[in-house]
């Protein structure tokens, strides 16, 4: 292993924030709870900004760049699936930031890193809300939307590893899972605040019907993406607050940094970043499922079997109070990992979501459905997100040695966003055209099947010292 080690912190392995206690042959970290609850703001607010930044660009993905940011067709899909491919190219660029960030969190500290993500992200969120429509510089425009999504996914690549490193490297063994679902619950509170932002303003300015015309459309979809740059200024305030995570810390002093973390991960970790991958694979179709392909059939034509016709405001409603089960599965599932094991906890939700994934006809059908039925629908699916994505910034970096634990994780997560998120919209949506919703359910058996393949094979870490891995 090459090492670097000229760098290296002052020879002291406690940071102020921990303290080194000796329990008979074990020496373990107890951290101060003014420290902890700044890891919890910090990791929280993080990635509420850059899921908050993520969600406002697939919910305008499918009301807003269809219309205005593609050619008229005479097939409103194709625009729709133009949107979708736009939306799946920050997939691409996820794990591209993973190896980036990745590199420069192993390197040279999470803190840091983080600080680059949350910018890179949130400034090419905010350059959307001034990017010209296609009516006004033709194909310039989806061109330029394209390149402000490259970043945006260039920018969630390395963030949400370094976010879940910093709240499970901060934390004491028994608790890691708990402490690192902090981080998880961005995911919902990004969701409520983009989706509540934009609700808001189709009820205050009249977009109610979906129309093509009026305000909404032309400049208040802007005002989410704008509303950005004050996010990203809180974010950027509590996170220069922060000091470096002592495992990190410990890892520097001893003289463990590499040179080159992903040469290093693909010689020591092959195995893990697979498996990891594989992990993750079900929990991104699952919530790409329930939260952008599910907007598009939800507000699609019924007469042509190809959604259910619920206008679009009263679909943001169903969203917005079925997201509610999904932030509060996620504690709950952090203790559960902690208490009950991580593995124990996944096999439970991989059996859950594979009986979810045979209700879809049950509750979609376009000849039977309702509003009741689709509220049930997404209730379900999102308590399940909850369950299997809460553990999971605990899960995946415990698969990892210090030393390449930002890289590994990050790859992992972001590789299996594409194979799993990128391409799942995109999927749903042909299905339904060609075959029916039923297949769409077919379709997240047999991801999930995959993911519990891959979940019976792992080995319970969560009695694990991340310093000893």
């Amino acid at each position: 292993m090459s090492q670097d080690s000229s760098a290296a912190l002052p020879a002291d392995n406690t940071p102020s924030s921990a303290v080194a206690v000796d329990h008979g042959n074990q020496e373990k970290f107890v951290i101060d709870k003014k420290t902890k609850r700044k890891v919890a703001a910090a990791s929280t607010i993080g990635t509420t900004i850059e899921f908050y930044d993520f969600y406002v660009y697939a919910t305008a993905a499918v009301a807003v760049f269809p219309t205005l940011f593609f050619p008229k067709n005479e097939d409103p899909t194709v625009n729709l699936l133009a949107s979708f491919a736009t939306f799946g190219l920050a997939f691409i660029a996820r794990p591209l930031g993973s190896i980036l960030f990745g590199h420069f969190g192993d390197r040279i500290g999470r803190k840091a890193t983080l600080i680059g993500s949350l910018l890179t992200m949130g400034i090419a969120t905010v350059l959307i809300g001034l990017l010209p429509t296609y009516g006004q510089v033709g194909i310039v425009a989806p061109a330029l939307l394209a390149l402000m999504r490259f970043c945006q996914g260039l920018g969630l690549g390395g963030e949400w590893s370094g976010a879940a490193l910093l709240a499970g490297e901060n934390a004491e063994n028994n608790h890691r899972a708990r402490a690192a679902m902090w981080p998880q619950l961005g995911a919902p509170f990004g969701f409520f605040i983009a989706n509540g932002f934009f609700l808001i303003l189709v009820a205050v300015l009249a977009h109610e019907t979906g129309d093509a015309e009026g305000a909404f459309m032309s400049w208040g979809w802007r005002l989410p993406f704008l509303a950005s740059a004050i996010m990203i200024a809180i974010g950027l305030w509590v996170r220069f607050s922060l000091e470096e995570t002592p495992v990190f810390k410990q890892a520097v002093d001893q003289g463990k940094r590499v040179k080159s973390p992903l040469k290093e991960l693909f010689k020591t970790s092959t195995g893990p970043l697979v498996q990891a991958t594989f992990i993750m694979l079900s929990t991104y179709t699952l919530f790409y499922l329930v939260t952008t392909w599910i907007l598009s059939y939800g507000i699609g034509d019924r007469s042509k079997g190809l959604g259910l016709s619920i206008p679009y405001f009263e679909f943001l409603q169903l969203q917005l109070g079925t997201i509610v089960f999904f932030a509060i599965m996620i504690p709950i599932s952090g203790w559960l990992a902690d208490v009950w094991g991580r593995r124990n906890t996944l096999i439970l939700a991989s059996i859950l979501l594979l009986i979810f994934g045979a209700s879809f006809s049950l509750f979609l059908d376009p000849a039977t459905a309702s509003n009741t039925s689709v509220f049930i629908f997404l209730a379900v699916g999102m308590s399940i997100m909850g369950l299997i994505f809460g553990p999971m910034s605990a899960i995946l970096p415990e698969l990892f040695p210090t030393n390449v634990r930002y890289t590994g994780s990050g790859i992992a997560y972001n590789v299996s966003s594409i194979l799993g998120a990128a391409i799942a919209p995109f999927i749903a949506t042909w299905l339904v055209s060609s075959y029916g919703v039923a297949q769409v359910g077919i379709y997240l058996i047999i991801v999930t099947a995959i993911t519990f393949v891959a979940v019976l094979t792992m080995k319970e870490n969560k009695s694990n010292d991340l310093r000893e891995v």
